[in-house]
């Protein structure tokens, strides 16, 4: 097969967006062909049309406009006000360069800003923007695959009709849902998180990035004659956790619970003593790291203000803690008596965590659920223990502190532990299969 070309969402559902041309590019707006040489340019809605703005004239008008780069390695284009980080706690507007297409559509009346671009120049700037391109070689090689692997996983099952199920419970006790990457209907992937970071070549400043993708092109994992679904985290916290606990009721083999390190001290999380133990007695663990140097060549600027990413602690009190259940669930619990977790995956995440109050008791589950309702955005992790504190006479807790362990949802790689692991001299095929059981490496273009 010959590499696909795909559409990634940057800029969506905006009343208008700037952005500069630099090169020469030939715009195909349905009506005209033209040619425009390094412009700075504004697009704005017209009804069910867009208006391309220069200078403040109208220069085009059409439903949708192709940019279309006459030098493909030359010409580049710079998008203003870029989101990423959408609703986590690093969240921030960039200005960031893209090579390729750009497309600009007009869906229900707001402007989607596209780039249609091969998967191969597509992985180097994933690579450059998921972690620093100054990473070990080893880990950049790693992570090529796993980004492609990924990629081309939820290309097969959007192009074959796959449909994800959603098989969620919302009754009067109980609401467990998760938050699975969707099928977009105009492009292929968005650009944040919630697929994977895409910042085009803003963030490719080292040539270790591109050479490990050309180094890798083509390589991908397989499990049982299909490309593997090879989810990712920031950090483990210890043990990686199982597809089903986070997302759908299905197990996926290669996706196990793995202990960090290459010997386990046990093997998995059975109970609360157990997860109590583990989290507040750091284990070794490859991603357990405090080498400063080491994560600075492996984390971008705005994730090095991370730095209790393998074991944390957050104190909440009373007040803020009822007013944010409140505002998340939509659910009036009245004061706060316990946070009690129900059920917890082999990481020591929390699947379901039973909230009771002195109006209502409820459980909510899964793990993204449960971070996005006890933080403002989300906590790092849902593998977390919790200390209600009291103040004298008091029955009802005046604080809870939740001490918590890894940074993200834990499924598949952690990509600390895999820096940290190509730094000790791991090859890249050690590192991937150590994360994913049973996989296996093969070239399919």
């Amino acid at each position: 097969m010959d590499q696909p070309v795909i559409k990634v969402g940057i800029l969506l559902n905006q009343e208008s967006a700037n952005f500069t041309l630099h090169g020469k590019f030939r715009l195909n707006d349905q009506k005209t062909i033209r040619q425009l040489t390094d412009e700075k340019l504004i697009v704005t809605v017209k009804g069910g049309g867009i208006c391309l703005h220069k200078d403040g004239s109208v220069i085009a008008e059409a439903n949708q406009m192709r940019f279309i780069p006459l030098k493909e390695d030359k010409s580049k284009f710079e998008i203003e006000n870029v989101i990423i980080g959408i609703d986590f706690h690093w969240e921030q507007r960039e200005k960031e360069v893209f090579q390729g297409n750009l497309l600009v559509i007009n869906k229900n009346g707001k402007i989607s800003l596209i780039n249609e671009i091969p998967v191969e120049k597509y992985l180097q700037s994933v690579i450059s923007s998921e972690m620093n391109a100054e990473s070990p070689y080893e880990y950049l090689k790693a992570h090529s695959i796993i980004s492609r692997s990924w990629l081309l996983a939820q290309l097969d099952e959007s192009r074959n009709g796959k449909v994800k199920e959603h098989n969620f419970i919302e009754t009067n006790k109980v609401r467990i849902k998760w938050y699975d990457r969707e099928d977009h209907e105009d492009f292929d992937v968005c650009a944040d998180d919630h697929c994977q970071r895409y910042q085009g070549i803003t963030k490719i400043r080292d040539n270790n990035a591109v050479k490990a993708v050309k180094d890798t092109a083509g390589w991908v994992l397989k499990y049982s004659g299909q490309i593997c679904d090879t989810r990712y985290s920031k950090c483990c916290g210890g043990f990686s956790e199982e597809f089903q606990n986070v997302w759908q009721n299905t197990y996926i083999p290669y996706l196990q619970s793995v202990y960090d390190h290459n010997t386990p001290i046990i093997n998995s999380i059975i109970s609360e003593k157990d997860a109590v133990d583990f989290i507040n007695s750091p284990p070794e663990a490859y991603c357990n790291t405090k080498d400063s140097d080491l994560l600075s060549t492996i984390l971008l600027d705005y994730d090095q203000k991370t730095a209790d990413f393998f074991r944390w602690k957050i104190k909440i009190k009373q007040l803020a803690l009822s007013t944010l259940l409140k505002l998340k669930t939509g659910i009036d619990f009245g004061e706060i008596i316990s946070l009690t977790p129900i059920e917890r995956g082999k990481s020591g995440r929390i699947i379901k965590l039973k909230i009771t109050g002195t109006k209502k008791e409820f459980i909510i589950g899964k793990e993204l659920e449960i971070r996005r309702a006890l933080s403002e955005k989300h906590l790092y992790s849902s593998a977390f223990t919790v200390e209600p504190v009291y103040n004298v006479n008091r029955t009802i807790p005046s604080l809870f502190i939740l001490h918590g362990a890894g940074w993200g949802h834990g499924v598949g790689f952690c990509q600390i532990g895999g820096a940290v692991m190509a730094s000790k001299g791991k090859k890249f095929e050690e590192i991937l299969y150590h994360y994913f059981t049973g996989a296996q490496l093969e070239k399919i273009y």
